[in-house]
């Protein structure tokens, strides 16, 4: 029997040779019919007999073409026409629902086949790419995705691209990158002073440049990366110094898998995270003897480790080098360089070369970061090949633009029943990095087509992206406080609404009483939360100085539990610090620039500094993951903690005196820093389980969702996962959008939602569980935070 069926498919399925799929595969069934793209993604008319039709579906959907991803297919029957063959229709015009755009992706089988062999007339061209493989997301400047609106739009094909190109059964049918060593980009050297190096193959002069310890600054998918040597101590060390980055690990890049395995262990799930086709930076536990210079990753258990990505990574990579130094090519806390210019500007300080190309980068997008927690791949910093997927929501709603924070800002677009995330814009700390969160609001919100009537941003009165949604007039607006947004992260991406336990642990959040928050559990679903308890606050001498230099913290934790006989205790920190330690005890007693905080992230600074691991920072979260990375060997002691409720408070708190009290016997009574900081992340792992049974034992929940940096912790984390479980909870860890903030705007979003429902066009303010902000907002770019 013949029948014929009009088929939707939704999803990632333009730009990413699914019109060629579904043309071939037709063909190859005697199907008849035709496919185009439409608003929706792709529209199939498909013709023949009912086994054929059925047998042609199963296969669209469950072998797509490897950049696809089909979210939704479907189909219905219609008359029969008795056409004779299938082809492929011109595109209908856009109408108010637009596909799915595909983020960049690294170099696929084909084409570095075709990279790598002399007879092809690709070889070593350094963008080959195909409608299979390479940059996307990057070089769109506006919607639909066609060449002349992205920056390949200055390179016109030659006559055998172009024959390629409008060929259906070419690899490179409507690959809008396609090009050639005859019309495509190209590749030039130059030195730091903008002069270009005369040179027949400039892959062939970078590497040797490489291997006299020169620092290469490389353009790449989404920005500039600045290269050395990874096995040179002398290069490594020269980049430390001209970049000022003292002790921030560096990521490398390898060539291959057998190469990673050679510095790492690295398990059958994290050769398949390497291997993937967004080529993020793996974290992998270090291999104790290997070849890389020490200054790549000092005090710190792990590498990030990634692949190739680029055919130029490739080029220069293959057979030339055991591992190279790729860091984001920038000054310290600014964004990423984009442009060659802009490269040549502010990395000539630094690079001793540039290899660059002629093909402009529209959206910079740093690489993403991810490694494997509790069996799971989890998003550290989701950017380059993650954006701009979206995340599926479980309703529907109004358009929504969240804003994010301060740290690690991205934003997010809600539409329909997705929500888009952004690429990592970076610290909000200064105007170069503002501007970019402008460009990257205007670029996302072109490219979806999306309209927001409403506005989501964090409480905190300082923060540039607050200040940016209280200046807007014509939207709604809606202040979300911190932690509330991170535990709703949690719940969004895995598609839960609550009610659930929250315990979100980081090191600064603007709190509801105008304190610093960061050690808080809460019960809540998207449309509340309560406060069910928290870390008793704890003063922080110097304010923001006590955030970069933990020995502050120490010193406050010490106070507190042992009050004036501080000054009798024989602890090497307080030797140090015996000058500054009157000064310190005075600000906690008199209130003098000493906000207070219930951040968990001040807990592990403090210990890190009381056990003599880092009194002050050189970059964020150095302290925590110190005192992780000493952890060698597991022990299953515990110390001890108070959990109290205060008269006429519902919130119970949890004091740590017990524990600092303990910590300080054991380092008396010589105990390794091992032992001690392995007890004191089961002393965290046991807290969280014990809490959570007191506020199921009370409220009957038994989801608990965990977010915030801290759980950026692999062993904290797998612990208390771990342990929920055996108590019989049911746990929620981050996966597709990272636990600290690049996460939180995803949960503002999804928040703001729920708050405002449906479309509407009033303008007001509203704010999620919170007092009014009391504090007058800072403005401009000067830093208005207290000094100490």
């Amino acid at each position: 029997m013949t029948k014929r069926l009009n088929v939707q498919v939704e999803g990632i399925v333009q730009g990413v040779g699914f019109r060629p799929y579904v043309f071939t595969i037709a063909r190859q069934s005697d199907l008849s019919g035709w496919v185009l793209n439409n608003a929706r993604g792709v529209e199939i008319e498909i013709e023949g007999e009912d086994g054929l039709v059925s047998k042609f579906l199963e296969k669209l959907e469950q072998y797509p073409p490897p950049l696809c991803r089909i979210h939704s297919v479907q189909s219905k029957e219609i008359p029969v026409r008795e056409e004779k063959t299938f082809y492929i229709r011109e595109s209908r015009q856009p109408g108010t629902r637009l596909p799915l755009i595909s983020p960049d992706t690294d170099v696929c089988e084909d084409c570095l086949k075709e990279l790598f062999d002399p007879s092809d007339r690709r070889y070593r061209y350094p963008f080959i790419n195909c409608t299979n493989c390479g940059p996307r997301f990057t070089i769109i400047k506006d919607i639909p995705y066609d060449r002349d609106k992205t920056t390949m739009h200055v390179f016109e094909m030659c006559s055998v691209c172009k024959s390629e190109y409008d060929d259906p059964l070419n690899r490179r049918f409507h690959a809008q990158p396609i090009g050639c060593w005859q019309c495509g980009p190209g590749l030039t050297l130059l030195n730091a002073s903008g002069q270009q190096v005369e040179a027949d193959d400039p892959i062939r002069e970078t590497i040797k440049l490489l291997q006299q310890d020169k620092i290469i600054a490389v353009k790449g998918l989404g920005g500039f990366h600045l290269s050395v040597d990874a096995t040179s101590e002398k290069a490594v060390l020269k980049l430390r110094t001209k970049k000022h980055r003292e002790e921030k690990p560096f990521a490398l890049m390898v060539a291959d898998i057998e190469k990673a395995r050679q510095i790492c262990f690295v398990s059958s799930h994290e050769e398949k995270m390497l291997a993937c086709s967004s080529k993020p930076i793996v974290l992998l536990n270090k291999k104790p003897q290997n070849f890389i210079a020490e200054s790549v990753a000092p005090g710190n258990n792990f590498f990030g480790i990634m692949l190739p990505s680029t055919p130029v990574q490739h080029l220069i990579l293959r057979d030339s080098f055991d591992a190279l130094v790729m860091t984001s090519g920038n000054i310290s806390e600014e964004p990423i360089a984009r442009d060659n210019k802009e490269a040549l500007e502010c990395l000539g300080s630094i690079a001793d070369y540039f290899l660059v190309n002629n093909r402009d980068i529209h959206v910079r997008a740093d690489d993403s970061i991810i490694r494997s927690m509790a069996g799971e791949m989890t998003v550290l910093r989701r950017s380059r090949g993650h954006v701009p997927v979206s995340i599926p929501l479980i309703e529907e709603g109004c358009d929504v633009l969240a804003l994010g924070g301060e740290l690690k800002n991205t934003i997010c677009f809600t539409k329909g029943k997705k929500a888009f995330p952004s690429q990592h814009i970076g610290d909000m700390e200064n105007a170069e990095t503002f501007r970019i969160f402008l460009e990257s609001i205007s670029h996302l919100q072109n490219i979806l087509q999306v309209c927001p009537d409403v506005l989501a941003y964090d409480l905190h009165p300082d923060y540039l992206a607050s200040g940016y949604a209280l200046d807007q007039t014509g939207f709604r607006l809606i202040g979300v406080q911190h932690h509330f947004a991170h535990v709703v992260s949690c719940l969004a991406e895995h598609g839960e609404d609550g009610p659930a336990i929250g315990v979100a642990f980081d090191g600064t959040g603007y709190g509801d009483d105008e304190k610093i928050w960061g050690g808080e559990f809460f019960t809540f679903d998207y449309s509340k939360y309560i406060r069910r308890g928290y870390f008793d606050y704890i003063p922080m001498p110097g304010a923001d100085y006590a955030v970069k230099e933990p020995y502050r913290m120490g010193i406050s934790y010490l106070y507190r539990t042992f009050r004036n006989d501080i000054f009798e205790l024989d602890l090497p920190i307080l030797k140090k610090h015996r000058n500054s330690l009157e000064i310190f005890t005075k600000m906690i007693d008199r209130n003098i620039n000493s906000p207070l905080t219930s951040s968990c992230g001040r807990l592990f600074d403090a210990v890190a500094a009381i056990i003599g691991i880092r009194e002050v920072m050189t970059f964020e979260g150095q302290a925590p993951m110190e005192l992780e990375m000493n952890i060698n060997e597991v022990v299953e002691d515990e110390y001890d903690y108070q959990i109290f409720t205060k008269q006429d408070c519902a919130e119970f708190q949890v004091s740590f005196e017990p524990l600092i009290s303990q910590i300080v016997r054991d380092l008396n009574n010589e105990k390794t820093t091992s032992e001690i900081s392995c007890r004191f992340h089961n002393t965290i792992s046991r807290l969280i389980v014990d809490v959570c049974k007191k506020i199921r034992a009370d409220n009957g929940i038994n989801l608990v969702a965990l977010s915030g940096g801290v759980f950026q912790n692999l062993y904290l984390l797998e612990r208390a996962v771990r342990l929920l479980r055996q108590t019989g909870f049911r746990v929620l860890t981050h996966k597709l959008v990272p636990p600290n903030d690049g996460g939180i705007s995803l949960g503002q979003a999804v928040i703001a939602r729920r708050a405002y429902g449906k479309p509407g066009a009033e303008g007001q303010r509203h704010k999620v569980k919170s007092k009014r902000m009391k504090k007058e907002r800072g403005r401009g770019f000067k830093d208005s935070r207290a000094q100490g």
